[in-house]
């Protein structure tokens, strides 16, 4: 398997693409399993927001390995999925309790395009295997990613233990860096309902003087 790196701009500059990628390619050829997401969707977060437009910080942990519901951001679900929602559903609970908006659209582009990085720490998965690619070396760019964002204050909503202890060394004194239990049913009531992410962030945000995201469905055209 091989990516098009093209449409990367400023973050094809990270040394893992050039060190690290050319052995995740080959043991992707190798895979005898479907991956998911589709190689075209894999750098998806990447590409839809660079580097000096990042804001905030959401890391999820692998991709969905349920065909057509991954689509290379975090947490977020193809808009013709029809599934269970399972931890993006507790998100949208939290959103409701949170902001009181109630959000429909499964797809998050709309917060990627607001400068939301939603960023998995493994970027493939195989179909039916959760973390199956969790060895391949993804984690080398989640940390050259989180160190090029060093560079300037931004929030980071860090669910769950994987994503916290991928950021651990983000600076709290500096960022907005919240910890939480992960949305997903297994754990969202220890601690996440009613940690009130998305209002705090944009407080945050508004302090920092920049202006806060709209996490609701995005305005009709």
């Amino acid at each position: 398997m091989k990516f098009d790196l093209s449409r990367l701009r400023a973050w094809g500059d990270l040394p893992f693409f050039t060190q690290t990628l050319p052995q995740i390619e080959v043991a992707l050829a190798a895979e005898q399993r479907i991956v998911l997401p589709p190689a075209d969707l894999v750098f998806n977060a990447l590409e839809r927001v660079q580097p000096d437009d990042v804001r905030v910080v959401i890391l999820g942990q692998d991709p969905y390995h349920t065909p057509k519901k991954a689509h290379g951001l975090a947490f977020s679900i193809t808009a013709d999925f029809g599934g269970r929602l399972d931890s993006l559903g507790n998100i949208f609970k939290e959103l409701q309790t949170d902001l009181e908006i109630t959000r429909n659209r499964t797809q998050l582009d709309d917060w990627a395009d607001q400068g939301v990085l939603l960023l998995n720490t493994i970027l493939t998965v195989p179909q039916g295997t959760p973390k199956g690619h969790a060895k391949l070396g993804w984690q080398v760019l989640t940390d050259q990613i989180l160190m090029r964002l060093a560079d300037q204050p931004r929030a980071y909503l860090l669910w769950g233990g994987p994503a916290q202890k991928a950021a651990q060394k983000v600076d709290p004194d500096v960022n907005f860096k919240l910890e939480t239990p992960h949305p997903s049913p297994l754990s969202v009531h220890r601690g996440f309902f009613g940690s009130q992410p998305f209002s705090r962030t944009n407080v945050w945000l508004r302090n920092q003087g920049h202006a806060s995201i709209n996490w609701g469905d995005p305005e009709a055209p």
